[in-house]
């Protein structure tokens, strides 16, 4: 992933024999980011943080880890107002609580101003990319991001580095019931069977049924084709734009731009428009058009 604050190679490298990384500034466009330690009680955490549980195993050998080598990579926070703290976490919360829980009283910090869309965006990817959240915290994550920073499907998975058709089945998830996702969450059953029963009308039931039985995904798709379908599932099914719908669609932005197109539109409201051209003077009058 190209790195967005301009930081240069070798950062963990900063901290000396002795443990100490010294206060220094880095030049990003527009701004002076600085890299300083930042005493723990002044810091808080980011309430939209994706991951939600931060098992004791980890944080103990992480704990363990500092403890002996400091913390090698700064955690990023951005300036806040009206908090009982100065600053939140954007991205670094399993290091904060380890660094506490490792008896530290500081630890080192980027400190950048972000508004709270970037905020979201930037500890949805450092969580993702880099620290496993269970299928449910993930799931979330990418609804929040939909939700909140107005993001289509297509751009969280170019933002993620996933493909469409993985977020769109990890958004399934979000729509089953709390208890069956709490089994998700808990390790009890698998995302992909709960992937597999998210277009039931009763997926609730039918978990308890692959936990007790032992199912296997493929099981579990022959028993969820056996039972009633979600009205939502059904509804989702139908939302596709009918075709000459679409041709009449084509053919306003055709007369509007003088050129062919073509209109494809996936379930869930996902597509593209593709504009086609047979001239280079074409092309630059299509250009020249939309430009304005």
């Amino acid at each position: 992933m190209a790195n967005k604050f301009g930081l240069g190679r070798g950062l963990a490298d900063l901290q000396n024999a002795r443990g100490v990384i010294p206060d220094i500034s880095l030049l990003t466009p527009g701004e002076r980011v600085v890299v300083k330690q930042v005493p723990l009680a002044q810091i808080g955490a980011n309430p939209d943080q994706p991951r939600k549980t931060f098992t004791e195993n980890e944080l103990a050998d992480l704990a363990a880890s500092i403890r002996e080598k400091g913390v090698l990579q700064p955690i990023l926070l951005r300036s806040v107002s009206g908090r009982p703290y100065m600053y939140e976490i954007v991205a670094g919360e399993r290091r904060y609580r380890a660094s506490k829980l490792a008896g530290k009283t500081e630890i080192p910090a980027l400190i950048k101003t972000i508004d709270d869309g970037n905020a979201r965006e930037i500890a949805l990817i450092e969580n993702v990319q880099r620290e496993n959240l269970n299928p449910i915290e993930e799931a979330a994550a990418y609804k929040n991001l939909m939700e909140c920073c107005d993001y289509e499907l297509m751009d969280v998975a170019r933002l993620i580095g996933k493909s469409d058709s993985y977020i769109r089945n990890m958004l399934r998830l979000t729509s089953l019931p709390d208890s069956v996702q709490n089994l998700v969450g808990q390790g009890e059953l698998s995302a992909s069977h709960a992937r597999t029963i998210a277009v039931a009308e009763n997926p609730e039931e039918l978990a308890h049924q692959v936990i007790a039985k032992k199912l296997s995904v493929a099981d579990t798709d022959k028993l969820v084709k056996a039972a009633p379908r979600a009205k939502k599932a059904r509804n989702h099914a139908q939302k596709t734009i009918d075709s000459s719908t679409v041709r009449d669609m084509e053919n306003k932005i055709k007369s509007a731009l003088g050129i062919s197109v073509k209109i494809s539109e996936r379930r869930g409201g996902a597509g593209q428009i593709t504009l086609i051209f047979n001239t280079r003077p074409q092309l630059m009058e299509l250009v020249e058009k939309l430009s304005k």
